[in-house]
């Protein structure tokens, strides 16, 4: 009886630490495919920006950078 109360003991803690490293590799796995979502999302928007560019030869990024240079200057002369 202990033999088989052992053998069905060990098997259950065998069990138990297959799950443990199942789970460790699903995590991992999302991890992963997480930054490569990440990653997609980053080259998509920058190739999107990169073809608005193009698209309105480059009149938008030239008004966004001039909006920020007066807002920047705006934000030092109320310090004073």
């Amino acid at each position: 009886m202990k033999v088989k109360t052992t053998a069905l003991l060990i098997a259950s803690l065998l069990v138990l630490a297959g799950c443990d490293q199942a789970e460790k590799s699903a995590q991992q796995l999302m991890g992963k495919a997480a930054e490569s979502a990440k990653q997609a999302i980053d080259d998509t928007h920058k190739a999107a920006e990169q073809a608005l560019s193009e698209a309105t030869g480059g009149l938008i990024s030239k008004k966004e950078s001039s909006e920020k240079d007066s807002e920047k200057s705006e934000s030092s002369s109320q310090e004073i």
